[in-house]
């Protein structure tokens, strides 16, 4: 059965009519100070940033659509800022809209590395289909190392020529195929990124463990690390899935190359879903990776950080809200004791 003729390794054109940088019609927009959008970081809402009297604003789409009676295309461009914001940090006028919602590709880039790990692991999934090898090498290392073997580029190469025959292509088309491995290994070149990324999320999960063993004996931060550990193992457990979920989508590679442009589409839901998770974590990374695993004096507040992090995010539902009642109840309780004690006095 050959293969689509679709499957071209050159993406697809955005939209003629679809903006491709921030640009209202109406006058407003241009006239205030600072003006930019971001996301509000409690609430996940997309909003409009201006400075007011030396003051920042957050105003939400909808009461500015209402306010200044947007027309379509404004309100078009605040729809596309709202899927687009989740992809980067904040947007002003005249920037280019993330390629997310525009072409499907990625905003953000690729390191040499990924793209040689992913091409050398899709090569590898085309050996162990030719010689019925089912244990798939997922190790990096394990692959860069098998990529300058000469015994295993002489299997790489009758893999292709094999795989181009299956697929209807012809061995003497050999070279169309490897156009599609390296469009199939770009976009899995994302993931792996990704899966990088994850390995800090991991480090995290270690740090803590650790630190567990160091504060053993002392009960009150001995139970909020008891509580991050349950909170990490969820949010880790989420991750893995989804990584799975991907590893065995594409994991028949015979069959994904057969079907390359539904699998593309997959492959950049997955990767946009996990980038838009992963980004969550900036902060944190970057603050445990200069956290030891050794009694602090800041270790009270970095627990606080990453519990607060965590909870509203994996903590189940009803738990979160028995939380927030007992806490708000533990704060009205002392500021009624303190109170009474300046009554007294």
């Amino acid at each position: 059965m050959p293969v689509a003729s679709n499957a071209s390794p050159s993406p697809a054109a955005p939209p003629a009519d679809l903006p491709s940088v921030v640009e209202f019609r109406h006058p407003v927009f241009s006239k205030m100070e600072d003006c930019h959008f971001q996301l509000n970081h409690a609430t996940g809402e997309a909003m409009l940033c201006v400075t007011i009297a030396s003051n920042q604003a957050q105003l939400p789409f909808p009461g500015l659509i209402r306010e200044f009676k947007l027309d379509e295309h404004d309100q078009q461009m605040l729809a596309l800022l709202s899927d687009g914001l989740k992809f980067v940090g904040s947007l002003r006028l005249g920037d280019p809209l993330p390629k997310e919602i525009l072409t499907g590709e990625a905003t953000w880039e690729l390191s040499p590395r990924h793209e040689r790990i992913a091409h050398q692991r899709v090569s590898m999934q085309l050996v162990n289909w030719l010689t019925g090898v089912e244990d798939l090498i997922t190790d990096p290392e394990a692959l860069m190392q098998l990529a300058d073997d000469p015994g295993t580029k002489r299997k790489v190469n009758e893999a292709f020529g094999e795989a181009a025959e299956r697929l209807g292509l012809g061995r003497e088309n050999k070279q169309q195929m490897v156009g599609y491995v390296e469009k199939l290994a770009h976009e899995l070149a994302y993931i792996e990124a990704l899966r990088d990324k994850f390995a800090h999320v991991l480090d995290i999960q270690n740090k803590v463990d650790g630190l567990r063993k160091v504060y053993s004996r002392e009960r009150s931060i001995a139970d909020m690390i008891d509580q991050i550990r349950k909170l990490l193992e969820i949010a880790v457990k989420d991750f893995k899935r989804r990584f799975l979920e991907i590893d065995a989508q594409t994991g028949e590679i015979l069959s994904v190359l057969r079907n390359l442009e539904n699998q593309v589409r997959f492959i950049r839901s997955i990767r946009d879903d996990l980038h838009v998770r992963l980004m969550a974590w900036d902060e944190l990374i970057h603050e445990w990776r200069k956290v030891e695993v050794c009694v602090s004096y800041h270790i009270n507040n970095t627990l606080s950080r990453i519990y607060q992090f965590l909870a509203p995010r994996f903590m189940k539902v009803d738990d979160w809200v028995l939380m927030n009642k007992l806490k708000e109840q533990k704060e009205k309780t002392q500021k009624k004791a303190a109170t009474a004690k300046v009554l007294i006095w």
